[in-house]
């Protein structure tokens, strides 16, 4: 059984936000059709290191990191397109996250700059969004 928080503390460019614990994706992500709802749990108590697990029915759970790249990517500022989220989404209602891969066997963790989660903290929506902008797939965390 999964219980979503109601909100999540999320750290923004020297703010917290609220953002909603349920996320509905617009589009699922890219590699996981069929999943679009997801569970948004903090892992710290700063607001920057999430779990982003799926909830969809008869479906083998998937957990991806996601970082609010405020910490570790202070430069990160991408250009969003409008209406990514939809005509009713208000821009200053956007958070950004980014996915994390944990780095392994010596190497540390990446985060996928170039493709960032935008999330509706309003709405609940959420979606993948790849850039037009030249930032990294693989930029090192930390």
């Amino acid at each position: 059984m999964n219980i979503a928080p109601a909100t999540v503390r999320v750290a923004v460019g020297g703010h917290v936000l609220d953002v909603p614990g349920e996320l509905r994706l617009v589009t699922a992500l890219p590699g996981l059709p069929g999943r679009t709802s997801y569970v948004l749990d903090a892992l710290d108590d700063t607001g920057v290191l999430f779990a982003l697990r799926s909830v969809d029915d008869d479906e083998r759970e998937v957990r991806l990191f996601v970082v609010s790249p405020t910490l570790y990517f202070p430069d990160y500022h991408p250009r969003i397109r409008p209406g990514v989220l939809g005509d009713d989404t208000d821009p200053a209602d956007v958070v950004v996250l980014v996915v994390v891969h944990p780095g392994a066997a010596g190497e540390p963790p990446t985060a996928n700059l170039l493709a960032p989660v935008l999330v509706d903290r309003v709405r609940g929506l959420a979606v993948q969004s790849v850039l037009d902008e030249d930032w990294p797939l693989r930029a090192p965390v930390g």
